[in-house]
């Protein structure tokens, strides 16, 4: 896995090329039973991803095609033709303004101008439809693939990424499919892409890449991981030149959290991939790298001004949910905080770190505080706010890192000092905690996904799910907490920055693992189940609920008048088709299919 891949030189195939132009005709193969959405802190799809190829080869060969066209086009698993969901195309000035970056802008707040507003946003109507399609061991294995990111805009071409990093460029007028780079290299999620100057960033579960954003042609790539249990699985950042990558405890290949497996953050020169400095995330994993793993980043990094990066680092491993190694419970193989891990943390653009907010030291339960830091303003000054799988959200000083404040939001349960009182346990001390309990946050609960911000209200899309916990892990069977997972319940929540205090929260009937998209007066989210959900931003009333064509962990883009949304569970769309939907106002398009 560490073998870089820019060696290999991409070609045209023509029968990936005929995948596309035969889509309506496709037929999706089986799919398995339900996994569950976020395993030891990543994507939806990582668990499925582990238990069903740990033991695959690894995949050589990237795959350049270019299409000529797909509007309209879906395959669908009940039958060999699919329905068309193409609408009348948009005028060209619809899609002028774009997201332009993985969220939004440099500040991450997920909130960008559109003509969408309450009074209008439920004319939203299908105006096209691309395929999310199985490709390499997803594909021979008759598997559906997975679809977790949130697109980019720019220049009116939509550039997103799939869960094998194929990465596709789709004219957003039209949903014709310009180009796609096949790399067959399945990553836990929810990865994605970033574009600026002509040149789409993203990766593969081992290096960094870039493409032309044009023709999709590779034009660099450089290997990051330091072993075959480390991956990476996020959207690349971008500043001043400057493209930053960090590693993950996690390989689709070979397993998650394994000792050993560490997240490293690169900054890598944009035009070559050349290393320019790279921050170690968990030090020398505390003493036990035979045993321990942690850190990494779900999503870029955020910018200030001065270019200054902020970064929400993941969990520390092992974790209570997987059981302790022998030998070894309540992680005394790591004690004392496990630094920099469910940290906030401002690094100045060479690299040095400037401070750092830890807001769960010595986690034992996999409450990564994974989001990418918000950066906005409250009573006047700048501040960062995230939240992450402790169901917690904080507001930070942007230049000192002091909190401001603290706020639990969703259903809470279980010892949650459990890390403090463990800290500096060892092996053989007496643990003051419960024999059996329930843990909530559980293993998919709390913010799972982006916040987003108008300025004066943060916007959290918060799961409640629980899981019965003792030392030696989850008690209930994998099938019965698999057939939790789609009854679990969520909310969606907004939070006044000036005092930390919930303006609205609205609960919801399952869980909302697509984060949180503004834009003038309507939030989005969208839910495990499979809806697409709008928000008035003042009174949480909902202004529109529709089904996706499949369950869905996907967050949304905004631009112009469309919003993008995916809708791709792995397994889950055995009998649903996966699809990446353009919305906008005025459509009048159908899907193909529907959930529910």
């Amino acid at each position: 896995m560490s073998q870089l891949r820019s060696s290999i030189a991409p070609k045209d195939v023509d029968s990936s090329r005929d995948r596309w132009s035969r889509c309506r005709f496709a037929v999706r193969g089986p799919g398995s039973p339900v996994a569950s959405p976020r395993r030891h802190g990543r994507s939806l799809h990582t668990a499925i991803s582990i238990r069903r190829f740990v033991n695959r080869p690894a995949i050589a060969g990237v795959t350049l095609v270019v299409v000529a066209s797909l509007a309209g086009c879906g395959s669908n698993s009940n039958s060999s033709a699919a329905t068309a969901c193409s609408a009348k195309p948009a005028a060209a000035t619809d899609d002028t303004a774009g997201w332009t970056l993985p969220g939004g802008n440099l500040a991450n707040t997920r909130d960008v101008a559109s003509p969408i507003t309450s009074s209008n946003v439920s004319t939203l109507g299908v105006a096209w439809c691309v395929p999310v399609e199985s490709t390499g061991v997803t594909k021979a294995a008759g598997l559906a693939n997975g679809y977790a990111t949130t697109p980019v805009v720019v220049n009116g071409v939509v550039y997103t990424q799939d869960q094998e990093s194929n990465v596709m460029a789709i004219r957003l007028a039209t949903g014709k499919v310009l180009w796609t780079h096949t790399y067959n290299s399945l990553n836990g999620g929810p990865d994605g892409v970033n574009v600026v100057d002509g040149t789409v960033y993203a990766a593969t579960d081992s290096a960094a890449v870039a493409l032309s954003a044009a023709t999709g042609r590779q034009l660099w790539s450089r290997t990051l991981i330091g072993n075959d249990r480390e991956g990476i699985d996020m959207a690349p950042g971008y500043n001043d030149g400057t493209v930053y990558v960090s590693t993950v405890p996690v390989n689709p290949n070979k397993g998650e959290y394994l000792g050993g497996a560490k997240a490293t953050l690169w900054a890598l020169n944009a035009a070559t991939g050349a290393p320019k400095w790279s921050w170690d995330e968990v030090q020398n994993l505390w003493g036990n790298p035979g045993l321990n793993s942690g850190g990494g980043l779900w999503d870029p990094p955020s910018f200030d001004a001065q270019g200054n990066l902020y970064i929400g680092i993941a969990n520390p491993g092992p974790i209570g949910q997987g059981g302790w190694p022998k030998g070894y419970p309540w992680a005394t193989s790591r004690p004392g905080p496990d630094l920099y891990t469910d940290s906030v943390v401002k690094l100045s653009p060479q690299g040095k770190l400037l401070w750092y907010y830890q807001l769960t030291p010595h986690d034992l339960f996999d409450w990564d505080l994974q989001n990418s830091p918000v950066l906005t303003t409250a009573n006047g000054q700048p501040v960062v706010i995230d939240g992450g799988k402790a169901g917690i959200l904080i507001e930070l000083n942007a230049a000192t890192g002091k909190l401001l404040w603290k706020l639990p939001v969703g259903v809470h349960s279980g010892p949650s000092n459990a890390g403090l009182i463990t800290e500096n346990a060892t092996p053989t001390s007496r643990i003051p905690l419960p024999a059996k309990f329930e843990l909530e946050p559980g293993v998919f609960g709390g913010v799972e996904s982006q916040l987003a911000t108008n300025g004066s209200t943060t916007f959290a899309a918060v799961n409640n799910l629980g899981v019965p916990l003792t030392v030696k892990g989850v008690t209930e069977s994998s099938a019965a907490f698999q057939a939790a997972i789609p009854k679990a319940t969520g909310e969606m929540i907004a939070v006044n920055q000036d005092t930390g205090k919930i303006e609205w929260d609205d609960k919801l009937p399952s869980s909302p693992y697509g984060a949180a998209t503004v834009t003038n007066n309507v939030v989005f989210t969208t839910t495990y189940s499979g809806d697409l959900y709008a928000f008035n931003a003042t009174t949480g009333a909902i202004l529109l609920k529709t089904p996706l064509s499949a369950q869905t962990d996907a967050p949304v883009a905004i631009a112009g008048g469309y919003v993008i949304a995916g809708a791709a569970v792995p397994s889950l769309t055995a009998h649903n088709q996966a699809l990446i939907i353009a919305y906008r106002l005025g459509a009048k398009g159908k899907l193909p299919d529907t959930v529910g």
